[in-house]
């Protein structure tokens, strides 16, 4: 009896030990599948871009397709509620930006919660917007812009990509600092917001540089001031914001990738990991830069550390610039 049970506590102590590694080595194995990943804003966005191009890699690398899924919502909520329910597997991501970390003060009842609901893969970059008119109206500089919006209070409307939006936020830390009453209209995402400015429906428009590109180069868009603290390599001949009377102003978007929580890190950091290869290809880094975007990566840790930071500064923005969920 007394060997029986020692070979049994034996038995037991050795599945013990091989079930770990058993669970690494399927989790070594992925992805064995397609994976879905959401972006919460329209074809041609920003976001849509950068997350397309990482997709490509991707699936270029693992022999596994990765199908990217447009679900354009204010505040990319619809997008963000899919991937909160997923099963964490790694399977299903989100990539999103800043406006995941404006939701949570715009809208107080989300159908999930985004510190909790979420595990940080990493970011993927960061990007400044631009301020654009069009042509027609005759506007050349941030201070005619102004100067305008206080002559006709009330009246001056200004497009985003949609309801707490990255460019719709840095749109309110303008208002705000400006001191001009204009109003909001937002749309499904920047091609929407920027092609209503070009015909005139908007006065004008916060947009990362890589939408509103084209259109500055080609002439139907007018550049007036960037968000970044130093000017843009992309448009070098386009002031800042704080060179043009406002010191200090500084905005700038960002990209990530996330997963359900729960999702085991091993695959956090397998996706983590990949992420980092893309944002050290030399071919990626030169698109996004020739893009107006600077390619950045972090760890899992790194990532969720600066959401919650970046989650706790728009909460001060959202109160401070009286921004609200129309």
């Amino acid at each position: 009896m007394r060997a029986k049970k020692r070979l049994a506590a034996f038995g037991l102590a050795l599945a013990l030990a091989i079930l770990p590694a058993l669970s690494a080595t399927a989790q070594d194995k992925f992805p064995k599948k397609p994976i879905r990943m959401l972006v919460p804003f329209s074809a041609g966005s920003t976001t849509d871009l950068v997350g397309r191009v990482i997709g490509q890699k991707m699936a270029e690398h693992w022999g596994q397709p990765v199908v990217v899924e447009n679900r354009p919502s204010a505040g990319g909520i619809v997008a963000s509620s899919v991937v909160a329910g997923a099963a964490p597997d790694g399977y299903t991501l989100l990539f999103h930006g800043g406006a995941f970390a404006v939701s949570a003060s715009l809208y107080p009842k989300l159908p999930y919660d985004g510190l909790r609901d979420f595990a940080g893969i990493s970011q993927a970059s960061s990007t400044p917007h631009v301020v654009v008119v069009a042509p027609s109206l005759k506007i050349r500089s941030i201070k005619e812009l102004i100067a305008l919006a206080r002559q006709k209070p009330g009246r001056i409307t200004f497009g985003s990509a949609g309801i707490g939006s990255a460019n719709h936020m840095s749109a309110e830390l303008f208002k705000s600092v400006a001191g001009i009453d204009v109003i909001h209209v937002p749309y499904k995402g920047p091609p929407e917001a920027l092609t209503d400015t070009m015909t005139g429906r908007v006065h004008y428009s916060m947009s990362g540089i890589a939408p509103a590109l084209p259109y500055i180069k080609d002439g139907r868009l007018l550049a007036l001031a960037m968000t970044a603290p130093q000017r843009s390599p992309t448009l070098p001949d386009v002031p800042t914001v704080a060179e043009s009377g406002f010191p200090g102003f500084e905005y700038d978007g960002w990209l990530g990738l996330w997963a359900p929580a729960r999702t085991p890190k091993p695959i956090l950091n397998q996706l983590s990991n990949e992420v980092r290869r893309i944002v050290d290809l030399p071919d990626f880094r030169e698109r996004l830069r020739n893009q107006g975007m600077t390619p950045r990566s972090s760890t899992p840790e790194e990532f969720d550390k600066f959401v919650h930071a970046e989650v706790e500064k728009m909460a001060r923005l959202v109160k401070s610039s009286g921004a609200r969920a129309e």
